[in-house]
């Protein structure tokens, strides 16, 4: 008998709003880069290309989405493409460091020799910027945080379907929440320059960007390689496992494979030495309660009757 591996939540209209975020942002940059170019600020030059590599971030989250839609029943990905996803939000949290490098650069750059700013139309231009960001992040604002029980239905072959967080479409938001950030602490800059003649605010101001970007770029990096390498081990799922399968005392666990397929979804490979005379079906009944799992194997070993298992 033969079943699918494809586990993925239907994503395309996030898929929409990811590429509506791509074409507004790409926008913004254009006219920014063209009015540092007309006006001669160094700031709106740097901050339009800035939107350009979020652009670029932003679209590879989109591209993600397309590729896990295109290849969910490729057989040739044997627990389902949702790792493409992962991989995009890796990809983009590398590219929101480097962001965050590019502007510590800038501003260290800037902080030893002052450049001239524009302020009245900088700031004008800031605070349109600042209004498309806030509009992309409310396209791409994630929905409600569902718990880890989650609710979904199973099947006898051993496949249930719940639902999860999208580190992916995390990672879009990050970029663009990290946009608007910036924007803000660019107006600020700005302010300061124009009514303080404070010319050291805006490379100040730069380096408080650079480490909030590195922050989050930080953790959406160690969750999507936590992931992608299947570092799943110490998740409390893998204890919930094992409490399940040795409620028996006759029943021991001797090896346990956790590896996540999709958002709060998991595959699992199980082997148990057991005298309780149950069989690998009973045992998958059993885990399949337990609604992240969506891929179930279970090899037993069986032992004499009577014979302990577990000290």
């Amino acid at each position: 008998m033969t079943h699918s591996h494809d586990f993925l939540t239907d994503t395309r209209a996030t898929e929409r709003r990811t590429w509506v975020v791509v074409g507004i942002t790409l926008v913004m940059m254009v006219l920014e880069v063209a009015g540092g170019w007309w006006w001669g600020s160094m700031a709106l030059l740097a901050d339009g290309w800035h939107m350009g590599t979020h652009a670029l971030a932003v679209g590879v989250s989109a591209v993600a989405y397309m590729l896990s839609r295109r290849f969910a029943q490729d057989p040739r990905y044997s627990l389902g493409p949702w790792k493409i996803e992962v991989l995009g939000a890796y990809t983009s949290a590398v590219l929101l460091g480097l962001v965050a490098l590019a502007v510590l650069v800038e501003s260290v750059a800037r902080l030893f020799n002052p450049q001239p700013v524009a302020y009245d139309q900088s700031l004008w231009l800031a605070v349109l910027g600042l209004v498309v960001n806030l509009v992309c992040v409310l396209v791409l604002r994630p929905p409600s945080a569902q718990s880890d029980t989650d609710h979904g239905h199973s099947h006898a072959h051993g496949h249930a379907h719940p639902h999860g967080h999208d580190v992916n479409l995390k990672a879009a938001y990050l970029h663009v929440a990290a946009d608007a950030a910036t924007s803000v602490l660019a107006i600020v800059a700005l302010l300061l320059g124009k009514y303080l003649n404070w010319a050291q605010a805006d490379p100040l101001i730069g380096l408080l960007g650079a480490a909030l970007i590195v922050l989050w770029a930080k953790g959406l990096l160690a969750e999507s390689a936590r992931i992608l390498l299947d570092r799943e081990m110490d998740h409390p799922l893998a204890d919930t496992v094992r409490r399940t399968l040795q409620a028996d005392a006759r029943t021991r666990v001797t090896d346990l494979h956790l590896s996540r397929v999709g958002g709060n979804a998991f595959a699992c490979e199980v082997s148990l030495v057991t005298a309780s005379g149950l069989t690998p079906a009973d045992y998958r009944a059993q885990l399949l309660a337990e609604t992240r799992l969506v891929h179930v194997l279970v090899e037993v070993n069986a032992t004499p009757p009577g014979t302990a298992t577990r000290a």
